[in-house]
């Protein structure tokens, strides 16, 4: 009877340790950490440090918030006067509202 309670104590303790670490995050100093809860938009946008979410329920997306760079291929372009030019371009961008950046486009990166 004893061992009996032992095991299924054991196995409790373990189980909550599982859901535990399941349930852990950490959202880096330069990110922002968005919340859906079954799809829905929390309001609350997770800032730096250790969070928790309840698991397999919430769904944590980090953002970056840094100045991220994407190079444009080069394009050749002909002005007025008939001459070729060939024009290579970077674009500098930077996530302001982390949850707009989530729920408004399907990939940001890509809609830059």
């Amino acid at each position: 009877m004893v061992e009996e309670l032992v095991a299924a104590g054991v196995s409790a303790v373990s189980v909550g340790l599982v859901c535990t670490m399941a349930a852990a995050r950490v959202v880096k100093q330069y990110e922002r950490g968005v919340v859906l809860r079954l799809g829905r938009l929390r309001p609350e946008v997770r800032g730096p440090g250790f969070t928790m979410v309840v698991p397999f329920v919430d769904r944590l997306r980090k953002v970056n918030m840094q100045i991220v760079t994407l190079p444009v291929p080069a394009q050749e372009g002909i002005t007025r006067d008939n001459v070729t030019v060939r024009v290579d371009a970077v674009v500098y961008f930077r996530v302001v509202d982390a949850a707009n950046a989530i729920i408004q486009v399907e990939d940001y990166r890509f809609a830059v």
